[in-house]
């Protein structure tokens, strides 16, 4: 499969237990063609080694490294999944030579391949382009059962990257790319999108988010005190799908708590109101797969923004498995 590269083991150090305490004793490394069909609740991580995206759209290049730097740190965390969950890294789409839309093609292809084998993937970049091989992979996936089920993204970030792909696409154009899709399939374009910032998207961006009917929470409404608010847009959000694809840019959070990203801003979000509402995401019964986008460890200071990124991983890999 072309830009495919298999787990590299390397990556996955820290303590030693030898009773599986530690997530590098959890997890196997096993390549895609390996991947067996699920008997037992399963989950894939793979990496989007690509930041073409993030460079066409004049934004801080680094990204391409953050796959791997946040297995690194997700390998050491404590392992508290049950012993019937099975953790597997199936490698990275990479993306030489800036052939970024053939990564974004092999990203959807590996994204049906784990749906079909019953894994829930959490994909790790990487630009936030990957959030339209990521959809396609889904709806490919979905299309396959012929049942006509309907796809809800909720996406937490300061942009709603909705930018026009008429020269080329780019980090900031995903959710246009995926909501042209949709008009030409004469399909429901659903989006919602968490923490939006004034001083993030431009007149044009607000406009085509109204005429294109996306839902949308700004970032002065998307704080813990109004939770139950909040709580209350996913429930009605979630409950008009059928499935769920949650992806988060990191550069949504306030750099206080993600400064290795590919557009840093102190006004963003906290990690406590992202893991309250992917409390209720996961609680809903619709999450289908999930994404971290633009993890950037060229500007990350003493791996917080890494450790961050692990943490989400952490507690999404723990609540959907019940563990």
């Amino acid at each position: 499969m072309k830009h495919y590269q298999i787990p590299n083991q390397n990556l996955w150090t820290g303590r030693v237990s030898n009773k599986w305490l530690y997530l590098h004793e959890k997890v196997h490394f096993t390549p895609l063609n390996e991947i067996p069909k699920a008997q037992k609740k399963s989950i894939a991580l793979l990496g989007y080694a690509c930041d073409e995206g993030v460079r066409r759209n004049q934004g801080r290049v680094g990204a391409v490294t953050g796959p791997d730097v946040i297995k690194s740190s997700f390998g050491k965390m404590p392992n508290h999944l049950g012993s019937n969950v099975l953790l597997h890294d199936v490698g990275s789409i990479t993306c030489p030579d800036g052939d970024m839309e053939t990564s974004q093609k092999t990203l959807a292809e590996v994204v049906k391949v784990l749906l079909e084998k019953k894994q829930f993937p959490i994909v790790l970049g990487g630009g936030h382009d990957m959030a339209y091989g990521h959809y396609n992979g889904i709806k490919t996936y979905l299309d396959t059962k012929k049942e006509g089920q309907t796809i809800g993204i909720i996406n937490f970030d300061a942009h709603f990257d909705l930018r026009k792909n008429t020269e080329q696409s780019n980090s900031g154009t995903p959710f246009y790319q995926i909501a042209k899709g949709c008009e030409k399939e004469d399909i429901d374009f659903n989006y919602l999108c968490l923490g939006i910032r004034n001083d993030a998207n431009d007149r044009n961006l607000f406009q085509r988010a109204r005429d294109l009917d996306v839902i949308y929470v700004m970032n002065d409404t998307f704080q813990i005190p109004l939770l139950e608010e909040i709580t209350t847009w996913i429930n009605a959000f979630a409950k008009n799908v059928d499935y769920v694809y949650v992806t988060i840019d990191l550069d949504g959070f306030s750099s206080a708590y993600a400064p290795g990203v590919s557009a840093a801003s102190p006004m963003g979000f906290t990690p406590h109101i992202v893991l309250e509402c992917l409390k209720t995401i996961i609680g809903s019964g619709k999450l289908i797969s999930l994404d971290i986008a633009e993890m950037n460890p060229k500007y990350d200071i003493d791996g917080q923004t890494a450790k961050l990124a692990a943490s989400l991983v952490h507690y999404v890999a723990h609540a959907v498995s019940g563990s």
